[in-house]
């Protein structure tokens, strides 16, 4: 056979052998490309799904420190008559540690402190319509008002005691028996009196404020006050009070900032300012001029 000829034969042989490789391999491969490009579009369409739930969930985040931001204001509910933590001075302005404490809070945020007095029996309807963004002013906690609101961390312990008048028989609290005792409406104190073995075996005369509560017992229309250390002490430092504080106390308590309860981006960031004046001595100071010390309990 002609060399030539062979090698010719030989030739397509393998050209048609290079072709049908060809083919062969081109196949598999298009059908992977197909399998690949369908096995990557499902895990996408997936997240695109989950993706779009977060979106929707997010919208629903709670908006009460945006809020807040967005209003350029806190608005603080208080009695106005709750020496030295909030109260009404000789001037009609409103001034107390607590408004100084809040000041500095909001000056941090960069936003207006609004001072509204409520009526402090119906603080936590302010508070829940919105009439409110908190409740600041030595109010104590308890487990009625850990239930309806979101409480910050306790900054300032406090104690609940008997005043009477320094010329007053009454020299401790067992001389209580068959006494008047006033009493400020919708306060833990009523609430702690009330629970108390004492309660049965005396009046109790519910008013607005403590300082009603102790100018009603100065005419004597009461024999003695249940309220706040912090508020007897300082009116007999301060305002040369002629009271008496009895020995011995009904309960020990903490005071806390109430926000509504789904307002926990509002409550962590006032807790976080907080947290940043102790740290660097504001809070500190703020305490020392009403306190002659340093008496919260903020970490």
């Amino acid at each position: 056979m002609n060399k030539r000829f062979f090698r010719g034969i030989l030739a397509g042989l393998a050209a048609v052998s290079m072709m049908s490789a060809a083919t062969g391999c081109a196949d598999p491969n298009k059908e992977a490309d197909k399998s690949a490009s369908k096995t990557t579009t499902e895990p996408y369409t997936k997240y695109s799904a989950e993706e779009e739930a977060e979106n929707d969930n997010s919208s629903k985040l709670d908006p009460s420190l945006q809020k807040v931001y967005d209003n350029k204001k806190l608005v603080l509910g208080l009695d106005a008559s709750f020496p030295p933590m909030g109260f009404t001075d000789e001037s009609n302005e409103i001034i107390g540690f607590d408004i100084d404490v809040a000041q500095e809070v909001c000056d941090r945020m960069g936003i207006e402190l609004v001072k509204q007095p409520i009526n402090w029996d119906t603080k936590e309807e302010d508070l829940k319509v919105g009439k409110i963004d908190c409740i600041w002013n030595g109010m104590s906690i308890n487990p009625a008002r850990a239930e309806v609101m979101n409480l910050s961390e306790p900054y300032m312990k406090n104690e609940m005691i008997f005043v009477v008048p320094a010329d007053s028989d009454i020299k401790s609290m067992d001389d209580l028996s068959g006494k008047t005792v006033g009493v400020q409406t919708g306060s833990s104190a009523q609430d702690i009196l009330e629970a108390s073995d004492l309660f049965e075996n005396i009046t109790e005369t519910p008013l607005e404020d403590n300082v009603t509560a102790l100018n009603q017992m100065e005419l004597g229309f009461s024999d003695a006050v249940f309220l706040d250390s912090v508020v007897a002490n300082y009116l007999i430092t301060s305002h040369n009070k002629n009271y008496v504080i009895l020995d011995g106390n009904l309960e020990s308590e903490e005071y806390a900032i109430g926000f509504r309860k789904e307002d926990q981006t509002l409550r962590d960031e006032v807790q976080n300012q907080l947290h940043a004046m102790k740290e660097d001595g504001k809070l500190a100071e703020i305490s020392t001029k009403w306190f002659g010390s340093d008496v919260t309990t903020v970490q």
